[in-house]
C-alpha cells in the first residue's frame, strides 16, 4: 500500500481544525492526544489499546483524559480574565460546572478541583444532580446555581446549602416557585438566595435553537419579572435577588446570537437593579460551542468564534449595556459543560468485519449457459474510458435493471445474476475513481460514490454511546486510530451490533459539507483495525440508552506523568456493565434466571438428552456469561 504521510493523514481528517491543539498523528501512523495541548506529554492510543489488552480488557472501550478535563477548566477561566483584564471590567467571572452534560463522579470531582483557584462551581437541573453537586461542593466563594424545576424537597435541600454557608442560588423558572421557595425558607428560618431566568426574545442556533426564544420551556415573561420584582419587595427581600439567568440554547454555533441575547439579558439585569434590587450575578448560561467539524463556520457542528472572542463578546456586551444604564458591572457567571468536557473523552471501538460492494472476483468471465446480457454487461466493461464513462454508466444502469427483471420472471439464475452485480459494481467504482479530483462531478456519480462505500461492521452500539448522533444528527470526529501512515484505499460507512438499521454511523464531519462515507482502510480477517470517537465527553455517557441490553462501556483514566517511562500512567479502569446487571435493570433475577437453567439442564439429563458431566459445563458457561460483558469479543479471532 502507498506510504501515506502524516500531513497527508492530519489534513485528510481535519485533525488540526478539530482537534484544537490536543490531537495528532505521529511517525508510526497513530493517533495521538496532548492532554495539555504540549507535544511534550503526548499519549499514543495504540499504546493505549495494547495496555488495554494486555488486562484482558475488551472494546468499545471509553479512554479519558483527566489532564485535558483541567486543561479546558483552566483555559475557560484564562479566556475571561483576560477579557475582563482588556476591556477594564469592575468585576470577575465565577464560571459554574452544569452537571447534566457530565454527571459521572470522576469527571465532576476532577473539574471541581481543577477549579479551585477561580472559584469554580456547579449547576444542577434535578434533585439527584442536586444530591451530588451540594456533596461535592465546598467553596463558599464558588456558586451552586440551582436550575429547572422544583419541589419541597429539592428547596429544603438547597436551603440546607445555605445554612452550610454555601452560595446557593434557587433559579425560578416559573413565578409559582417563587411563592414555594419563600415559604419554605420562612419554614427553615434562612434567607433564600434568589434568581429569575429571563425569558429571552433572542433566539438561539443550530440544533437546539428551541431551548430559548419567548416559547422556552423555562423562563420568565417580562410581566411576569415585575410581579416577582414585586413579591420580594413585598416580603421584605428585595435584597434577596442576586441574579439573572438566560439560556439562549446548546452547542450555539453563531457568535451574533449570543451577543444579542447577552445584551437583552443585560438590559433586564440593569432595570430590575434599578428597581431596588441588591442583585450582584448575571448569568449568560451555556451555549459555547464545540467546533466538531473544524469548520469554523456556523454550521450546526461547528462555531464561528473562538473561546477567547466568546468571552471578550461576552463581557464587552455587559459592561456596554451596565455602562449606558449607570449600574455596577456584575459577577459573569456561565454554564459552560460541553465546551469543558467533550475533549477528554475518546471512543475506541473495533471493527471485526466489513461488507464491500462487487466483492467478487476481480476477472469475472461469462460461463457457456449465461443469456447474453451476462456478457453484456462485461463489453460495457471491457469498453469503459475517460470519455465515455458516464455512458458507460448509463448503460450498466440499464443492464442491471434488465437482469433483475428477467430474475424477477425466473428466466436468470443465481450464478448469472452475481456475475452481472460483480461486473455492474466494477463499472461503477471505475467511473468514480475517473471522477476524482475533477472540477465537476455529476451528482448520480458522487451517489453512486456513496452507494459503492463499503460497511464496517464494528463492536459497539450508536444507541448507547452515541446517543446525539442517532436522536439529533450531531456530527463527531471519526478517523482510525492506526496505520494512519498508509493512504486509505477504502470509502465507508460504520454499522453497529445492535438489531436496529438506525445502528449505523453514515455523517462525517468535512470543511465544506457533511460527508456521507469516511476514508478508512480494508479490513483484513484476523487483524484488529480501531477507530476513534472523539469530542464525545458531553452528554453521551450519560444519556445512552440500553437497546439490545448493550450496557456502559469499559473505561480507562488516564494521566500525564513525566516519571513514567511512556510518559502517563492508567489511574483508574471501570469495567462496564455486564450481562447480568443490565438483565437486573429490566427486573431479570440473575440467580433466578439460572435456577430455570439448571431445571432444563437437569430434564435433559433425565430424558438422556445430555450426559450429566456436559449439562453442568453447559450450565457453568451460562452462568460465567451472565458475568461477561454485554459486547462482543473477538480475541480469539485475532492471529
Amino acid at each position: 500500500m502507498a506510504k501515506f504521510e502524516t500531513e497527508e493523514a492530519i489534513a485528510l481528517y481535519n485533525v488540526d481544525r478539530w482537534g484544537g491543539g490536543h490531537f495528532s498523528v505521529n511517525s508510526k501512523g497513530h493517533v495521538v492526544v496532548m492532554p495539555t495541548g504540549s507535544k511534550s506529554g503526548t499519549v499514543d492510543l495504540m499504546e493505549v489499546v495494547e495496555e488495554a489488552r494486555s488486562r484482558k480488557l475488551e472494546f468499545p472501550l471509553t479512554v479519558r483524559f483527566h489532564d485535558l478535563l483541567r486543561e479546558r477548566v483552566e483555559t475557560i477561566n484564562k479566556a475571561f480574565a483576560s477579557a475582563i483584564e482588556e476591556a477594564k471590567y469592575e468585576n470577575v467571572y465565577r464560571g459554574v460546572f452544569p452537571i447534566k452534560v457530565n454527571q459521572l463522579r470522576e469527571v465532576v470531582e476532577e473539574i471541581m478541583d481543577a477549579g479551585k483557584p477561580w472559584h469554580f462551581g456547579v449547576e444542577a437541573g434535578s434533585k439527584p444532580e442536586l444530591m451530588a453537586a451540594l456533596a461535592v461542593h465546598s467553596d463558599p466563594e464558588s456558586l451552586l446555581v440551582c436550575n429547572g424545576y422544583k419541589d419541597t424537597e429539592f428547596i429544603r435541600n438547597a436551603l440546607a446549602g445555605r445554612k452550610l454557608g454555601k452560595t446557593v442560588i434557587l433559579v425560578v423558572e416559573k413565578l409559582e416557585e417563587l411563592t414555594h421557595i419563600l415559604k419554605v425558607a420562612a419554614e427553615m428560618q434562612v434567607e433564600p438566595q434568589i434568581g429569575l431566568r429571563v425569558r429571552l426574545l433572542s433566539k438561539g442556533a443550530g440544533k437546539w435553537a428551541t431551548s430559548g426564544g419567548e416559547n422556552a420551556k423555562f423562563g420568565l415573561s417580562t410581566a411576569e419579572l415585575v410581579q416577582a420584582s414585586d413579591q420580594l419587595q413585598g416580603a421584605g427581600l428585595a435584597h434577596a435577588l442576586k441574579l439573572v439567568h438566560f439560556h439562549v440554547g446548546s452547542q450555539v454555533p453563531d457568535i451574533g446570537t449570543i451577543k444579542r441575547a447577552t445584551k437583552e439579558a443585560a438590559r433586564f439585569y440593569a432595570k430590575l437593579q434599578k428597581m431596588g434590587h441588591d442583585l450582584g450575578y448575571i448569568d449568560v448560561g451555556g451555549g459555547l460551542g464545540v467546533d466538531y467539524d473544524g469548520s469554523r463556520t456556523a454550521f450546526d457542528s461547528s462555531t464561528n468564534y473562538s473561546l477567547n472572542e466568546y468571552a471578550r463578546d461576552i463581557v464587552y456586551s455587559i459592561m456596554e449595556v451596565c455602562d449606558a444604564e449607570e449600574v455596577p458591572h456584575p459577577i459573569i457567571v456561565s454554564e459552560s459543560g460541553r465546551a469543558i468536557v467533550a475533549h477528554h473523552s475518546v471512543l475506541i471501538v473495533e471493527a471485526f468485519g466489513s461488507i464491500e460492494k462487487g466483492g467478487g472476483p476481480e476477472t469475472v468471465n461469462a460461463a457457456p449457459e449465461d443469456p447474453p446480457i451476462v456478457n453484456e454487461m462485461i463489453e460495457i466493461l471491457d469498453d469503459l474510458g475517460k470519455k465515455n464513462r458516464l455512458e458507460a454508466l448509463h448503460d450498466a444502469q440499464e443492464v442491471r435493471e434488465k437482469a433483475q427483471a428477467m430474475f424477477d420472471l425466473g428466466l436468470l439464475d443465481l450464478r448469472a445474476k452475481g456475475r452481472i452485480e460483480t461486473v455492474y459494481w466494477q463499472i461503477a467504482g471505475t467511473v468514480v475513481e475517473m471522477s476524482r479530483g475533477l472540477a465537476y462531478v455529476p451528482e448520480e456519480v458522487q451517489e453512486i460514490e456513496t452507494a459503492i462505500g463499503d460497511q464496517f461492521l464494528c463492536n459497539f452500539s450508536v444507541f448507547q454511546s452515541l446517543l446525539d448522533h442517532w436522536a439529533l444528527g450531531q456530527l463527531f470526529p471519526v478517523m482510525p486510530i492506526h496505520r494512519l501512515n498508509q493512504r486509505p484505499d477504502r470509502n465507508a460507512t460504520m454499522v453497529d451490533i445492535t438489531c436496529d438499521s438506525d445502528g449505523k454511523v453514515s455523517k462525517f464531519v468535512d470543511l465544506e459539507d457533511v460527508k456521507a462515507t469516511l476514508p478508512m482502510h480494508r479490513w483484513k480477517p484476523g487483524e484488529p483495525y480501531y477507530m476513534g470517537f472523539f469530542l464525545v465527553g458531553a452528554y453521551q455517557d450519560i444519556m445512552g440508552d440500553m437497546h439490545n441490553l448493550f450496557g456502559r462501556v469499559n473505561e480507562m483514566h488516564i494521566y500525564l506523568d513525566e516519571d513514567e517511562d511512556c510518559g502517563y500512567y492508567v489511574e483508574e479502569v471501570l469495567p462496564g456493565g455486564t450481562i447480568g446487571q443490565v438483565l437486573s435493570l429490566t427486573q431479570w433475577d440473575v440467580k433466578e434466571l439460572g435456577r430455570r437453567m439448571k431445571a432444563q439442564f437437569d430434564a435433559a439429563i433425565r430424558s438422556d438428552r445430555l450426559k450429566p458431566s456436559e449439562a453442568m459445563r453447559l450450565l457453568d458457561a451460562y452462568e460465567k456469561t451472565l458475568s461477561s460483558y454485554t459486547y462482543l469479543n473477538f480475541d480469539d479471532q485475532i492471529k
